[in-house]
């Protein structure tokens, strides 16, 4: 049930969600869910997972206002053990860094494993992702001193300085660790300790990590506009793309700014979300890019270029850009809460949002999953004059296609009285008479019972 910006449901009376809007849903898309967040706008905080027509899958509310003390952020599928799970960050926000940690989930969305920064940080919420060593990166954020008064700073200026860690799931020993201050030096940065008053000066603001072909990393800064590729092994800046001193010259529309998720790509591209805005405005939009890098020229040209399909939007932060298989991208549109699949020619397949001008989301994936929750379907029943109406919910599955209501004298008489297609998020059924009792049952495509709920005296 839609009420203004939020969507609330009988059967879980207790969540409330920004409103998806889907505006463009065409046949082609990649198959699978799409993977996001809600933060800072109207209804709860938490991850978010939704079907292409903007349905709910899967939501936690992690809280119920727009409080920076705890958000959730940077949902995503990966793969634990052999087997598939979801991780996302969770914690306080300050000063635009997370101070927090990640939670591993298994497809019945049970927390499998909490994962902590190593070496005294607290895990930023910028990146995290497992490898197929049974490693995982993530970001973090220091905070020292410096005499920045050749920057407009303080003789004891404090500033902060981004970490990169690599961390083993098993034993939580750091593996590799790198920091933005013992590599590149504060000139680097497009901002100044002035423009963030009280504050620490945030001169780096390590936003993503990947893993390049030959094993070593390439890293984004957002403040100073630029990635660095970086030795697995030595911790060495091997190249600039991008900022004052880029390695790489650059074609026509291949420069950014304030960049989010700079990624290493097969066939030796990188996919960049260029926001173009951050402290200052540099652009009139936000893009989601594909650069083509030349080693041997030091050469940048721009390979593919998409602009938000329902007119330009400015995100002065978050985003991601997604390859898929079958040459399609996914974009996730950074704090405008949108979301686009365009397919290889380009036609955007898939637009849609969150309601709510205030409304956030980190990243947007367009990943498989597939999931059978540990806590059963829910249920409530209002009387309908002679009758009832059964509204019916499971959050997280996604098997389920039909709904078979029980019904009956008893708790412990009940038989089959009827089934209904699953309409979204939540069912909603009408009885045209009323049992004493009632409870329901979720189906698949096959018509096996994949979970049932309490029984409910009407």
């Amino acid at each position: 049930m839609q009420t203004g910006q939020l969507l609330a449901f009988r059967s879980l009376p207790g969540l409330r969600l920004a409103a998806p809007q889907v505006t463009v849903d065409k046949p082609g898309q990649t198959k699978g869910l799409v993977l996001t967040d809600s933060h800072n706008g109207p209804g709860d905080q938490g991850p978010l997972i939704l079907d292409s027509s903007g349905q709910p899958v899967w939501f936690l509310p992690v809280s119920s206002d727009a409080t920076y003390s705890k958000r959730a952020m940077n949902l995503r599928a990966g793969n634990y053990l052999g087997k598939p799970v979801l991780s996302w960050w969770e914690g306080a926000v300050v000063n635009e860094h997370g101070e927090g940690h990640y939670l591993i989930a298994g497809q019945d969305y049970s927390v499998i494993k909490t994962v902590q920064a190593g070496n005294g940080y607290q895990a930023d919420l910028h990146e995290f992702f497992i490898t197929p060593q049974g490693t995982a990166y993530l970001t973090a954020v220091g905070r020292a001193e410096a005499d920045l008064t050749s920057y407009g700073g303080s003789r004891k200026g404090a500033y902060y300085y981004g970490v990169a860690q690599e961390i083993d799931l098993a034993t939580g020993k750091v593996l590799f660790q790198w920091r933005s201050d013992q590599h590149v030096g504060f000139d680097e940065s497009y901002t100044t300790p002035k423009q963030f008053g009280t504050e620490p000066w945030d001169y780096f603001h390590l936003n993503c990590i990947s893993v390049d072909g030959d094993g070593d990393l390439l890293l984004s800064a957002r403040n100073t506009w630029a990635a660095y590729k970086v030795s697995r092994s030595t911790g060495a800046v091997l190249w600039r793309l991008g900022g004052k001193r880029s390695n790489f010259s650059f074609g026509p529309n291949a420069q950014f700014a304030w960049q989010h998720d700079v990624l290493a790509q097969p066939g030796g591209l990188i996919s960049v979300f260029d926001n173009g805005a951050g402290v200052f405005v540099t652009e009139k939009q936000s893009r989601g890019l594909v650069l083509r890098p030349d080693l041997s020229t030091h050469h940048v040209d721009l390979a593919l270029q998409f602009l938000h399909p329902g007119g330009p939007i400015l995100a002065r932060a978050l985003g991601n850009v997604q390859l898929l298989t079958g040459g399609h991208t996914f974009i996730g549109w950074g704090n405008w809460a949108a979301f686009s699949e365009f397919s290889e020619t380009g036609e955007p397949l898939l637009v849609g949002r969150l309601a709510g001008s205030t409304t956030l989301a980190y990243r947007a994936f367009r990943s498989s999953w597939e999931a059978s929750p540990s806590a059963p379907p829910a249920l409530a029943v209002e009387r309908a004059g002679a009758g009832a109406t059964v509204y019916c919910s499971w959050n997280g599955a996604t098997a389920v296609t039909h709904w078979l209501v029980y019904g009956g004298p008893s708790r412990s008489d009940l038989s089959p009285i009827g089934t209904a297609a699953k309409a979204g998020f939540e069912t909603e059924i009408a009885l045209p008479s009323r049992p004493k009792y009632v409870a329901v049952a979720a189906l698949d495509a096959g018509g096996h019972q994949l979970g049932r709920s309490l029984t409910l005296e009407t």
